[in-house]
Order: structure tokens, then sequence, then C-alpha cells
């Protein structure tokens, strides 16, 4: 049974959500999200959102940082129209509600790494969740915007895959199919305009911050459309997630080291001043590259973050969500050095999109962690993330009312189709791939690279990849396939992006290309399908 509405949005994040508000005023919205609505990467930030909004900071000061974080491939307009929405969007967000931070003086603003001011708006330490809670009670009461749950997404609904496209057009997005976890059905939705709202990739590794709907759908559906993606080579590593065999993608926020903590060895030394002039403070790419430097230099599974010399009332005020999830670990953040080790947290790269989420298929945007605009370049600059999400959100508000004005009806899309398909006798095949790839991942696509563990990884991707599609024309399609496979294909794309880069830069070290090289800089590494997939399965590929 198939469903309309004029704006589909997968994914219920900052970005989904905030857009889903303020397309609110002049459409119907319909909201999917795969598991629960507060289950996306919005709910784990913990540190803040980066804006100017202190005595003594300056928009210049936060473009300046920005543009030195990415190392040289960020869009310098995308940078100063982002930076200076900050302020408004925060304005925003206490208009609904959302509970920031207060001091004497207003808003009370952390310090993160790479930022030369105080200027990180935070609602305590779980800044996700506090406004991620304000806009799902925002989004329940609306009356034109219907959230439903436990809804994954399959594949784009497109012309080309309806076989309306004639000639050399552009595409054009028409909805989704979806399956319902709850029946295994899938249908199709239609929509006159359709957000990729998806978040992050993830769970492509081994080891991560992410949840477990971070694999990479969004992107893997966008590029099997025929969008280009961009920089998918700069994976972000938090240095800082816990080391514990108990903990699941626990992170310690950057806030932290923001505030005066630490980096270890296990024999006590500190070892970051030896790395950065700003030591703990250095952006992520250099933070994490230390610690993985000096683990395997030590021969030693993790380092240590130490707070232990603050104030143990100001650290359990100014963080405790960290110290009473610590302390259900069995350590008390205030006494005692954490275990850590970096794990996968941000994908900087993404579908190629304008601010507005606009992408070259007519009626498809991109917002938020799934879109690349060229403000994080090659290294995300911390807590740019949420304000990008924000800004991408108000500004495809107008990009959504000009695709309804010019797409007045959708297409009734043809039903998904299971003939010839049979259910999965075993999932063990299934799930050692799943493992295979996000261990080489973790392996050979970590965060040091040399051009010989690329060509391997490839390899085996290349082996993997006729395996799943093999199981996808064949078997009846369940979330585990389905994520599988787009979690492979990112994992192969990440690859491809890493072996056209032979320098390092950013997030993407070499060991084979040291260095960064003129020819690269403001050059985003590029991939596109050269025509989107089609096969006998409305909205599949072949």
């Amino acid at each position: 049974m198939s469903e309309r509405c004029d704006v589909l949005i997968l994914g219920s994040g900052l970005a989904g959500l905030s857009l889903a508000l303020s397309a609110a005023r002049f459409a119907d919205v319909l909201v999917l999200t795969k598991k629960g609505d507060s289950d996306s990467n919005t709910n784990y930030a913990q540190g803040g959102i980066a804006a100017v909004m202190g005595r003594g900071d300056s928009f210049a000061a936060h473009e300046r940082d920005t543009l030195r974080c990415g190392a040289g491939l960020c869009d310098r307009d995308v940078v100063r129209r982002v930076v200076r929405e900050g302020p408004e969007r925060i304005r925003d967000l206490e208009r609904l509600g959302v509970p920031f931070s207060r001091g004497a003086r207003g808003l009370a603003l952390g310090r993160e790494g790479g930022h030369s001011r105080r200027r990180i708006v935070h609602a305590a330490d779980a800044t996700g969740r506090a406004v991620e809670a304000t806009l799902l009670k925002r989004v329940r009461r609306h009356p034109r915007v219907r959230v439903l749950e436990d809804q994954l997404a399959v594949d784009l609904i497109l012309d080309s895959r309806m076989r309306r496209r004639r000639g050399g057009g552009r595409d054009a997005c028409w909805g989704a199919y979806a399956l319902d976890r709850s029946t295994g059905r899938i249908r199709p939705v239609g929509a006159r305009c359709t957000v990729l709202a998806t978040g992050g990739s993830g769970k492509v590794y081994l080891y991560t911050t992410n949840p477990d709907v971070a694999t990479g759908d969004g992107l893997a559906m966008a590029y099997r459309a025929g969008a280009p993606v961009e920089n998918l080579e700069f994976v972000q590593f938090h240095p800082t997630c816990l080391y514990h065999p108990l903990a699941k993608s626990f992170l310690l926020s950057e806030a932290l080291r923001g505030e005066g903590a630490v980096l270890r060895a296990l024999d006590g030394t500190r070892f970051m001043p030896r790395y950065h002039p700003d030591a703990e403070l250095a952006p992520r790419d250099v933070v994490a590259r230390a610690i993985d430097r000096e683990m395997k230099r030590r021969g030693d599974p993790y380092v240590t973050l130490d707070i232990s010399h603050r104030p143990s009332r100001d650290v359990r005020a100014r963080f405790p969500h960290i110290a009473a999830q610590l302390a259900r670990f069995g350590f008390d953040l205030t006494r005692e050095p954490v275990p850590v080790v970096p794990a996968a947290h941000y994908m900087c790269g993404g579908v190629a999109a304008t601010l507005a989420g606009r992408t070259p298929i007519r009626g498809l945007l991109a917002i938020g962690e799934v879109a690349c605009t060229g403000l994080h370049g090659a290294n995300r600059l911390a807590s740019n993330s949420l304000l990008e999400a924000l800004v991408m959100a108000h500004e495809a508000a107008a990009e959504v009312a000009r695709r309804l004005r010019e797409a007045p009806r959708a297409p009734r899309p043809e039903p998904w189709r299971t003939r010839g398909t049979r259910p999965a006798l075993e999932s063990v095949l299934s799930d050692h791939t799943w493992d295979a790839v996000r261990r080489t991942m973790w392996d050979l696509v970590g965060i040091v690279r040399t051009d010989q563990r690329l060509r391997v990884a490839a390899a085996r991707f290349a082996l993997m990849a006729e395996e799943i599609e093999d199981d996808y024309r064949r078997l009846r399609l369940t979330p585990d396939l389905i994520e599988l496979r787009n979690i492979a294909l990112v994992a192969r794309l990440i690859v491809r992006s890493a072996q056209g880069r032979r320098e390092s830069r950013g997030l993407h070290f070499n060991l084979d290309h040291p260095r960064p090289l003129a020819r690269y800089a403001g050059r985003p590494t590029r991939l596109v399908r050269a025509k989107p997939e089609v096969r006998a399965r409305p909205g599949a590929g072949a």
C-alpha cells in the first residue's frame, strides 16, 4: 500500500526535525526514522554548537579557525555564510525552549579543540539530547507533521527507475521505498520533495561513537541514484572514546579538554605538547593521530584522559552526564584518569549539496552530516556540525517551497516487487560479511593509511560486493541486508576516495604520501556514478 506527502524527510536528527518544523508552515510533512525518533547522532552530541555569542569573539575569528582546521579544502563562501548565521540560529533554538546553560553574563560558553575563543553554546554536557528532546516535543504536537518510526528507506523513487525520463535531462526524485520493520513489507512513499537527513556512516568502522543507525543509508542511496559524493576520505576519529569492554559508543566530550583535561600515556607521561603547540586543544586530526602513534609506539591498548587535577565540584557541575555514565563503569572522573581510544566519529564528506541542500537530482535535497557543502574541508572544527545542520535546515526551507511550486503533483510510484525472491535460510554469512567490512575498514582504512593497505581493502570489498548484490537480487530484503549493502558501498567509496588523494591532508594521512601537495588544495575528491542503477525491482539497482 503506497503513501503520499508533500515533503518526505528521511531521518529525525537536528537537521531533519528543524526542516520539518519550517516546512510545515506551507506543506504536509512526513518524517521517516529507521528506529526510534530520538535515535540519531544529534542525540549523542555532548559538546555543543559553535557560534559567535561572546565578548571578544568575532565572525572573522570563527571563520579563521574553521579554515585553518579544514586544511585548505573549505569553501570560503560557505564558511562565511554558516558562521554569520550562527547567532540567529542559536536564538531560534532558544525561542523553541532549548535549555542552554547560562552564566552571569548570558549563555555559558565552552572551548574545544581548534577554537581560539570560547564559543561553544551547550546544555551542560548533553547538548544534543536537549536539542533533540525540544524539537521532538514541537514536532509531535504539530498538526502538519507526522513521524513514523521503524521505517527503513531502501532506495529512492526516480523518474529513470519508473522509465519516465527521456533523453539526457536531469533525473527527478519522487520519494522513497521504505521497509516497515514491524511487518517486513516494503511500500512506496511518494513525495513532491524528498530530503535526505540520514546522518553519518560511523558503523562502517568496527569502533565508533555513532549509534547503530549510522550505516550511511542516505549516502549510499544518493550515489546509487547518480548523485555525486565528495571528500569521503576525510573521516573524523574522535580522540577520546571510553575504553571498556561493556561500554558501547560512549565518547568523552572534547569540552573536557577545553576545561583542562590532559592526555597521558599509561606511565603517566603527558604527550600532546610534543605534537602540537596547542597540546590537547589541537585540531582533532592531530590529537587522534598522536594517540594512535603513542599507542603503537608503546604497545599500549589505550591512553588516559585526566581531569582529576581540577576541582571535583566544578567538574561534576560542568559534566554531570559524563560523570554519571563513567560511574556506571566504575570510574570516578574527578579522582582518576579514564582509559580512552580514538573511534570513528564524523564524516566530513557526503552527498555534494548546496547550503540549501540542493543536489543535481531534481526534488532531492541532502542536509546535515549526509551532505558535503564544503564547510568542513579536510577536517571538521569541533561543534561546527550541529551549526551546519541548523543553517542547512533553515536555508533548505526556501528550497523545499520552490520545489513544491514547480512540482504540483507527484506521479504514482510502482509497488515494490518480491516475485522470485525467497527468505534467507540463515544469517551466518551475512553476519560474517558485516564483521568483515567493519574490521577491514578499521585495520586498513583507519587513522593512518598506506597505498598497500588501500589496495588490499579495495580487493576485499570488490569480492564482498559481488556476494552482497547476489543476495540482494535473490533474497527477501531484511533490515540487516539493506544496511549491509549500504555500509559495504560506503566502504568502497571511502577507499576509492582515499586512493585518489595521493597526499596527506587533514583527516587523510597516508604514510606513502606524508605531505600535503599544492595541486590538491581547494580540490575536492568527487565520485559520481555514470547512471543510476535500474533493475526489475522498483527503487533498486543491479
